[in-house]
């Protein structure tokens, strides 16, 4: 008996070439991530030498004296108040509801034993403000009845 040849079978043709595509893009978001990350820190730090230039060329800021005593206004204690002048509301609407803002304003006028000592977090203090009191009030009579209202409250 004649033995057949064994053919032997093709080699299977080879897998097809992967695609880094997504691997390389995913790389490059999170190289680009990265690098906005750290451009975005080192820019929310003070320059240490522009600091310098700033405060050579600027006045210093005004420091408040330490409070030695209760703040001015808060003398007065709970003080009704049955006549207030109008509120200073702008050609703009306020941050909040009229009728929020004008409770807000009338709590300030009638309890400043209170918002003397409430903090003011937005950075007024700059501006002299030494308690929230002065930020809706900006004179009182020598009895304690709000005369002017100070719009930095409007916001």
């Amino acid at each position: 008996m004649a033995k057949k040849p064994v053919q032997k079978a093709a080699p299977p043709p080879p897998p097809p070439p992967r695609r880094r595509t997504p691997v390389v893009l995913v790389t490059i978001a999170a190289a680009a991530v990265a690098i906005g990350a750290f451009a975005y820190s080192r820019g929310a730090r003070p320059d240490p030498a522009q600091d310098s230039a700033d405060t050579t060329s600027q006045p210093p800021a005004q420091t408040l004296a330490p409070l030695d005593g209760p703040p001015a206004n808060a003398k007065f204690g709970p003080h009704k108040q049955a006549i207030l002048p109008p509120l200073p509301f702008s050609g703009f609407p306020p941050a909040r509801p009229v009728e929020v803002v004008t409770a807000a304003y009338k709590f300030a006028a009638e309890h400043p034993e209170v918002l003397a000592y409430v903090p003011c977090y937005c950075g007024c203090e700059r501006s002299g403000h030494r308690g929230n009191d002065d930020c809706f009030v900006a004179a009182r009579t020598p009895s304690g009845d709000v005369r002017d209202w100070e719009p930095h409250g409007m916001t």
